[in-house]
């Protein structure tokens, strides 16, 4: 069985899901896992802003303006009179529910509901429109195997037994559809697996049934060498190792959730990355190969703040740096980077909720320096420890580049360097040209 997974640009509107039929039309059995319609989660989120400020003429036109979004996709999506009707009745059921989110008390519990409410459109849509083209097929509610556990980690061997009973009921069937994103915490309440959680909810069921392969379709035709948004020369990469498409997920590729990677990796199952827009380009295979020696791409991870930590006291005492990382350890705060020398530790973080009470300790018996809108740039490839050259290369291609900090070595498929997120454009033109010739 494989798994494809479609984003929101994939189902964004009723010209794509038609589209989507013929992409998932083989006789080979598969789950297919979508996104909600593009546009609409971040629409959901301003929802809940204006719950949570109490704004409820507010919440209720954002609400009245998106399901008139849904009936226009309706119309165009169903021939029939009676799938218009069960379409246009899908629409009013949920957004009658979006709309009694307006007169209780909203809290966490009740957002995270609501942003479920993408995907579970997206899913029923296109079942309709499956339904009404007669092809045989089968709606599978997330909500009933996906969970995680306290620490959102998703709880593998529950998910195992309560796919396979859903698969079960439809022994005939070889089509089956989704939600991505959505899934039930420990406690058995709505709950999702943070923003682009599709991707992971692809991994993850395909970790479950072992699947031959995870497709995850996008609108880019793989995984590239640098950021074609901000470079206008790149080319897609064919073949990855988990451990490089991993690292490149995680600083900053944005086709492939971070996290994607992991579950399918621990089981060995391939990742392909294709385009929806061209689906006979080859696209991107993730695998566990022995990677050709080189660099080989370019990601950048937004948003970083450095935080320099001074001790003429205390640096080179035994304890030290154990100190400075359970502070993090307790505010549940991942470090990105961290370089060292005799006097001063630097180390970097993509999430400041609880930087100022972080400083307030580190201050306790460190002077703390803190600089923002910074951005990792990291350079990935298969790099042996015993080969010279790559890091002369990459430093050389950034000459003009002022760099805050260089990581280099923790890893045999990175070089992570720290850099004002204002030269970002400007360092990555100066690697796609020193490292790739473009």
């Amino acid at each position: 069985m494989n798994i494809l997974k479609f984003g929101g640009t994939s189902v964004g509107t009723a010209e794509r899901m038609q589209a989507l039929v013929q992409l998932i039309s083989s006789s080979d059995r598969k789950i297919v896992v979508l996104s909600a319609m593009s546009g609409t989660t971040n629409t959901l989120v301003e929802i809940c802003n204006s719950l949570y400020q109490k704004e409820h003429d507010k919440a209720n036109e954002i609400i009245n303006a998106l399901e008139g979004k849904y009936f226009d996709e309706v119309e165009k999506l169903y021939k029939s009179t009676d799938y218009k009707t069960k379409g246009n009745d899908l629409i009013k059921n949920h957004f009658n529910h979006l709309r009694s989110f307006t007169l209780d008390m909203f809290t966490v519990n009740e957002e995270k509901a609501i942003l479920a409410q993408g995907e579970l459109l997206s899913t029923a849509l296109f079942y309709f429109h499956l339904q009404e083209l007669g092809i045989n097929s089968a709606l599978l509610p997330a909500l009933n195997f996906m969970r995680i556990d306290e620490n959102d980690e998703p709880q593998l061997n529950y998910i195992e037994k309560n796919l396979q009973v859903e698969l079960d009921k439809y022994p005939s069937t070889n089509l089956f559809i989704t939600q991505g994103y959505i899934c039930r915490n420990a406690f058995g309440e709505i709950d999702n697996l943070k923003r682009g959680g599709s991707d992971y909810t692809a991994s993850i069921i395909g970790a479950a049934i072992k699947a031959n392969e995870v497709q995850i379709w996008t609108d880019i035709d793989g995984m590239h060498n640098n950021d074609p948004r901000i470079v206008s020369k790149t080319h897609p990469i064919h073949e990855l190792s988990f451990d490089e498409a991993a690292e490149l997920a995680y600083f900053g590729a944005k086709i492939l959730h971070p996290t994607c990677i992991l579950p399918a990796q621990k089981r060995n199952i391939p990742v392909l990355l294709k385009n929806t827009m061209q689906p006979d380009a080859k696209g991107t295979r993730i695998s566990n190969i022995n990677p050709v020696e080189g660099l080989k791409a370019v990601a950048a991870k937004d948003g970083i703040c450095a935080i320099n930590i001074k001790s003429d006291r205390m640096l080179l005492a035994h304890g030290f740096l154990r100190a400075v990382f359970e502070i993090f350890e307790r505010y549940k705060t991942s470090i990105d980077m961290i370089t060292t020398s005799e006097i001063a530790v630097s180390l970097t973080i993509d999430n400041i909720k609880f930087l100022n009470e972080i400083k307030k300790e580190l201050e306790e018996f460190a002077n703390v320096e803190v600089e923002q809108d910074q951005t990792i740039i990291c350079i990935v490839g298969n790099l042996p420890k015993d080969k010279a050259g790559y890091g002369f290369k990459v430093l050389e291609s950034l000459k003009d580049i002022p760099l805050r900090m260089v990581s280099y070595g923790g890893s045999a498929n990175n070089i992570s360097v720290l850099v004002n997120s204002k030269l970002k454009k400007e360092a990555l033109v100066a690697l796609n040209k020193g490292l790739f010739g473009y």
